[in-house]
């Protein structure tokens, strides 16, 4: 190899570096707050949502636009927590090569 071509090659892989920490930051990040987000919703009888008192009726669950708010933030949330996933899977693979 050259030393541009090596100069290039460390570059490439130092730039994966740190796309693969940023990726496992946002990771750690949309996991603990999917797990919070999932742990909100309302209840369908039984279960966890029962014991953190979603059993009760209130007025703050009651509402249909904040269930439905609630119901989106989760799912793009979930999304971007399933590319991070497939993100860091593609680069774990590049860097076997």
């Amino acid at each position: 190899m050259t030393g541009c071509g090596r100069r290039a090659a460390a570059k490439g892989s130092e730039a994966l570096e740190i796309l693969e920490f940023v990726l496992q930051v946002v990771l750690g990040i949309t996991s603990l707050l999917l797990t919070l987000l999932i742990l909100l919703h309302k209840g369908r009888g039984g279960g966890l949502s029962d014991m953190f008192g979603g059993g009760m009726s209130s007025a703050v669950g009651s509402s249909g636009l904040a269930e439905r708010n609630l119901n989106r933030f989760t799912v793009v949330l979930a999304l971007v927590w399933f590319i991070a996933i497939v993100a860091l899977g593609l680069i774990t693979k590049l860097q076997g090569i």
